[in-house]
């Protein structure tokens, strides 16, 4: 599979500065010293809908974490799966009498088109799920040859307890995981599992349904975590820097995940950082499919909306934070927008070397984001009122909102 095209990073004088970013293992902000390749497996779209202001505002964090990275002068290697085949888009297809393979086709090619216009910078690697499952089967194979899966009715699942380290990423007790795990896509009720919270590794095949050859465990589909754990082990291997989504993958995916791997390689941890973002929400309800209160970008996009502004109301929120779509956050960004491009466009204006650093430690600091707005807005007022005398200036301004916020002036 492969991803969308790369806009250009503009290249900025000096160096950036190294990350600081809050760990939701640990509960509280850490550094992150990558060394000279950085590591993060973002988790991808299950492509049955477009792509809308929650999905975007996930994908626009780790963008900025892949920006920090980039203007420190490191190597980013960043990997995103595309969940290909999942019940949601099954249903979705049935549902509306088409094909799912076609389904995910087209949902994925909209997708790719929202974060070009985005300017989203594309994973190194961006792998199907359909496409994993050779990489898949074997480790399926190995935690049953393990002890740490056990089979039910011809459904292969991985037993929690063969992790020592498990509940260390969400750090929930049992009452918790339970009721997550069943409005999230597990089967904690289901009559024979070991443990309640133990996660389908193999589903065996189902009538009507597509399924492919599982070797030894029968064919098949894999589950949702041994997807993302078979891509990022063979792209990055254990211990890579940054394990990202949104907050609502905390658990179970990235819990199970981290247990899988854990157990499969006898390492511990799988990330180095578990960074989740924040839920947007539209008429007081988080933005979810399964609602159906969705702002979709590609609407926004086909309704005029300069792509840049969607993102700079992305901007004007912490990553972290919960926060509500409203017609006054796009009003708002892309009075903003005008503003920035006005102050660009004049020939000369005030020194903007104190305004990158002040955008670097905003960002290297868990991405504030909303800091680095109030910068640059703050030069903007600099510039409409008293104006200045550095030609470079309004270009260096440019270059550094396009290299390290991803807003194309």
């Amino acid at each position: 599979m492969h991803a969308w095209p790369a806009s250009e990073v503009p290249a900025l004088p000096g160096k950036g500065r190294d990350l600081r970013i809050h760990d939701t293992a640990t509960g509280g902000l850490i550094p992150l010293d990558p060394g000279p390749v950085a590591r993060i497996y973002v988790c991808g779209i299950t492509p049955y809908d477009a792509t809308h202001m929650g999905h975007a505002a996930t994908y626009n964090a780790f963008d900025l974490v892949q920006r920090v990275w980039l203007d420190t002068k490191r190597q980013v290697v960043y990997v995103q799966n595309v969940t290909d085949v999942d019940d949601p888009l099954l249903e979705r297809a049935l549902r509306d009498g088409e094909d799912w393979v076609g389904l995910a086709e087209r949902e994925t090619a909209l997708f790719r088109e929202d974060m070009t216009a985005l300017r989203m910078l594309p994973p190194k690697h961006y792998i199907g799920a359909v496409e994993a499952i050779p990489g898949i089967v074997p480790l399926v194979e190995r935690l049953r040859d393990m002890g740490a899966a056990y089979e039910l009715e011809g459904d292969i699942y991985f037993s929690v307890e063969s992790d020592e380290n498990f509940g260390k990423v969400s750090g929930l007790d049992a009452a918790a995981m339970k009721l997550l795990s069943a409005e999230r896509g597990g089967d904690p009720e289901r009559p024979g599992k070991k443990n309640p919270l133990d996660p389908m590794l193999w589903m065996a095949a189902r009538k009507d349904e597509p399924s492919w050859d599982g070797a030894s465990l029968g064919a098949g589909r894999p589950g949702w975590h041994i997807e993302c754990v078979a891509i990022a082990l063979d792209h990055l291997g254990m211990g890579f820097d940054v394990q990202g989504g949104g907050s609502d993958l905390a658990f179970p995916h990235h819990e199970m995940g981290a247990s899988h791997a854990q157990v499969l390689t006898g390492e511990f941890p799988m990330a180095k950082a578990y960074v989740h973002a924040g839920m947007v929400a539209l008429d007081g309800e988080k933005m979810s499919k399964s609602k159906g209160n969705l702002v979709f970008v590609s609407k926004l996009r086909r309704d005029g909306v300069d792509p840049a502004a969607i993102r700079l109301a992305l901007l004007s929120h912490h990553y972290r934070a919960d926060w509500e779509w409203t017609d006054q956050v796009l009003a708002d960004a892309e009075a903003r927008l005008g503003r920035w491009r006005a102050a660009v466009s004049r020939p000369d204006g005030p020194a903007a070397e104190a305004l990158v650093e002040e955008i670097r430690e905003a960002l290297s600091n868990d991405l504030d984001a909303p800091a680095a707005l109030a910068a640059v807005d703050r030069w903007a007022e600099l510039q409409s009122s008293t104006g200045g005398t550095d030609e470079g200036a309004p270009g260096l301004v440019s270059r550094a909102v396009d290299a390290l916020l991803g807003v194309a002036l």
